[in-house]
């Protein structure tokens, strides 16, 4: 068996390749059922407008084979005791059906689509990718993707939904489209020396030592017997209005920080402010890919770093943002250890499988909110149902333009199972909370918190009350006084990225669980003032679901309503 090729070098795919420290982890982790289910990375775009599907079905196919990556094929040597792969195996072929003809449900739709979204894959056998384009009228289309993501990260993403777009308007017009064979991603690994690695693993353990293992987190956890054990998710997301988003940002460029130290910094302050703790040890996910030759290549590069925020009594939040920098520096500049390695060093009593280290997670927020077929046909990524989570709390950052200015976006994703939703919540609150005090009093301690105002309380008993509550948030969400009641929030001038927002100050002012997809099938101030009448009942886990397509589409039309 040949190794990977040196880099730079062109390789075949008729060989076998080593895969890299993190493929392995993730094969690893593959062989788990319980964790299984998140190392899925599904994306649902919802297409508005007139979709030529065999021109979207061709695009689909050759962005699935082209890639090699999205070919391959892993395998166990057992002798050589490393984990293996080959890129010569058959592509994907994406589905295709016709929900309106074939009389498909809304219902059916959701069912199959969770089901595409968390049906495993057979890594030896299996393309590591599959799609579906489901037609569900004129003017309505889905594209539901899902890749494992062994071979996939969030920069794969942007890249093959921009292909996907590019095929399909290149065969919509009966053109061959301008696009380079992609290089394999055995042409880019570097190989680095066993004893450089120890002597860098060496520093960064030195670096971390001392810190406790675990985040003492201040939310109640829910007590399960063994049964109950589930990685299913949920997310709640706010934003700070334009004119604290300046104010928090101008202070954190005062210390040369970007958004995603700032998020490291709320996060570690409330924290700190809401518990005993001082010293976090938080995780995040580095692209790694510093090398220019692997931005034309789809495969999975990321890797994941930790870094170290202490926080004394009279810490600043200057001095906060100051340290989050340094910090995050240092970790930038190791952020090609293996973890796995540190993670021993410092915590041999770990969870062998997951997390390495830390169950807390900062992320960035890079996902393309968008992906337009044509001029006249648009697409929005549909938030993921189910979603499956490995941290006991991941926060994702993100600045975003919107119509009255730029906003910072912070979401919270979280194991259902585990933490209560309003637990969560009141959580969220203590973080938008956080940001207003660094926003405002960047001199003051940040153990000195300042003082919350209170909120007026709405009956929600009364239909009147409730109507001007929604009216209320929908004014506020959207920057409008004249706000119809029966009108939709889509054509009332939102989008998913308001849609989220709308989904969290729902949910804040009615101490009422309000989920994403409640809001798609009432999507008026009338109907989403009856929808928080009533306290949402809990989702269940999704049913388990195999890869086989065939087997998909039965069981999301007999599911029913028992799919969730």
């Amino acid at each position: 068996m040949l190794p990977a090729a040196p880099h730079g070098a062109s390789p075949s795919d008729h060989v076998w390749y080593p895969a890299t420290r993190v493929q392995q982890g993730m094969w690893v982790l593959d062989r788990d059922e319980l964790l299984r289910p998140t190392q899925l990375v599904p994306t649902v775009v919802e297409f508005t407008g007139p979709v030529d599907h065999r021109a979207l079905l061709s695009a689909v196919g050759r962005a699935l084979s082209r890639h090699p990556s999205l070919r391959a094929r892993f395998r166990l040597d057992v002798r050589r005791r490393q984990v293996e792969y080959r890129t010569d195996g058959p592509p994907a072929e994406p589905g295709f059906l016709d929900a309106e003809a074939e009389g498909w449900t809304e219902e059916e739709v959701d069912n199959l689509v969770r089901a595409l979204s968390a049906a495993p894959f057979d890594l030896a056998q299996d393309a590591p990718a599959r799609a579906e384009v489901i037609r569900m009228g004129a003017e309505r289309t889905l594209l539901a993707l899902n890749v494992h993501h062994i071979v996939f990260d969030g920069v794969s993403r942007g890249m093959l939904l921009e292909d996907i777009q590019i095929l399909y308007r290149a065969a919509a017009a009966g053109v061959e489209p301008r696009l380079s064979a992609p290089p394999h991603p055995a042409s880019v690994v570097a190989e680095r020396a066993p004893e450089e690695i120890a002597e860098q693993v060496a520093e960064v353990v030195d670096r971390l030592r001392g810190a406790p293992a675990e985040v003492l987190l201040p939310l109640p956890r829910t007590p399960l017997d063994g049964s109950a054990e589930s990685l299913l998710g949920a997310s709640l997301a706010t934003s700070l209005d334009p004119g604290t988003t300046a104010r928090v940002m101008a202070v954190a460029a005062q210390e040369g920080c970007t958004p995603f130290m700032v998020g490291v910094a709320l996060l570690a302050a409330t924290l700190a402010r809401t518990g005993p703790q001082r010293d976090f040890l938080i995780a995040f996910a580095w692209p790694g890919r510093d090398d220019p030759d692997t931005a034309d290549v789809i495969g999975m590069f990321m890797t994941t770093v930790v870094l170290r925020v202490t926080l004394g009594p009279e810490d600043t939040w200057h001095d906060l943002l100051g340290d989050v920098r340094v910090s995050g520096m240092e970790a930038f500049v190791d952020s090609d250890v293996p973890l796995d390695a540190v993670s021993a060093a410092l915590n041999p009593d770990r969870n062998a499988l997951w997390p390495p280290l830390s169950p807390v997670l900062v992320n960035l927020d890079e996902a393309p909110r968008s992906v337009d077929l044509t001029p006249g046909t648009t697409g929005r990524l549909r938030p993921l149902d189910p979603m499956f989570v490995k941290y006991d709390l991941a926060v994702f950052v993100r600045l975003e333009d919107t119509p009255d200015g730029r906003r910072l976006a912070l979401s919270l994703d979280y194991p259902v199972n585990v933490f209560d939703t309003g637990d969560v919540q009141d959580f969220l609150n203590a973080l938008r909370h956080s940001a207003a005090d660094l926003a405002t009093f960047p001199e003051n301690p940040v153990l000195e918190e300042s003082v919350r105002p209170t909120a007026t309380a709405v009956d929600l008993d009364d239909p009147a009350a409730r109507l001007e509550l929604v009216r209320s948030i929908w004014r506020e969400i959207l920057g409008a006084d004249d706000i119809a009641d029966d009108i939709s929030f889509f054509e009332s001038g939102g989008d998913s990225l308001l849609l989220v927002l709308l989904v969290e100050r729902l949910g804040q002012a009615s101490g009422r669980e309000v989920r994403t997809m409640d809001l798609f099938r009432s999507p008026t101030v009338s109907g989403q003032a009856d929808l928080i009448a009533a306290a949402a009942e809990p989702a269940a886990a999704p049913a388990a679901a195999a890869g086989d397509r065939a087997a998909l589409l039965a069981a999301a039309r007999t599911q029913g309503g028992a799919a969730r």
